[in-house]
């Protein structure tokens, strides 16, 4: 079932449902083999370098923003049952998952905003946007009158709130407020922060964007947040 009442109190307003969990296990990555911590190995800094080729450039991560090297994208095993070509979204580890069908995934570190502790269940990936503008509810306004000049939708850019790109997820046909999108705040990524759903480093949002179609099936997995 999903509720609605929740959903204007957020960036992305969620709702709850019941899904039964998959089993997932947990490996280094693939390649390269790491050494140490990741944040300062030359693969992963490259892998997060400046993308100035963007409508407006992305800057390089600092990586030793991101609390720990194991939010960075890199391929994991993976045994849960889903199809390969589906996400994953684990709000309680701070992971999402891109499963490859090979026993393995390209896991993602992400960070979970209020509304993403209050959705889990089944959805799929009704269309996605690069750049896209980003519109507060009408209560979040209420509550922070300086956001009354957004009331039309903020232009898109790198202080935009849905980042680089953002997944637009809907159940049965309906929207479920619930998004995957870009941020710039790299120290939120494996954290808990206070809006929003699934938050990925810019460069992570590119790389899963350019990833997946239109209609890719999404499976969030339920909190232990209340």
């Amino acid at each position: 079932m999903f509720l609605t009442g929740a959903a204007s109190l957020l960036l992305a307003g969620c709702a709850s449902t019941s899904y039964q969990s998959s089993t997932v296990t947990y490996s280094q990555p693939q390649q390269p083999q790491p050494t140490g911590d990741l944040r300062k190995d030359p693969y992963y800094i490259a892998m997060y370098a400046a993308v100035p080729t963007e409508k407006f450039p992305i800057p390089a991560v600092n990586l030793m923003e991101v609390p720990d090297s194991k939010y960075l994208r890199q391929v994991v095993a993976y045994n849960g049952p889903e199809r390969a070509g589906t996400i994953v979204v684990d709000p309680n580890e701070r992971f999402l998952y891109l499963v490859r069908g090979d026993g393995s995934a390209m896991r993602y570190g992400v960070g979970v905003g209020r509304a993403g502790f209050e959705w889990a269940g089944d959805a799929v990936v009704k269309f996605k946007r690069p750049w896209p503008r980003w519109t507060p509810p009408a209560s979040m306004i209420a509550r922070q009158p300086k956001l009354e000049k957004y009331r039309n939708g903020m232009e898109p850019g790198l202080h935009n709130p849905l980042g680089a790109r953002a997944l637009y997820l809907f159940h049965n046909g309906q929207d479920t407020l619930y998004r995957i999108h870009g941020t710039n705040e790299n120290w939120s990524i494996g954290r808990n922060v206070s809006s929003g759903c699934i938050r990925m480093l810019n460069q992570d949002i590119i790389d899963l964007y350019n990833r997946v179609p239109s209609g890719t099936r999404v499976v969030v997995r339920p909190s232990r947040v209340a």
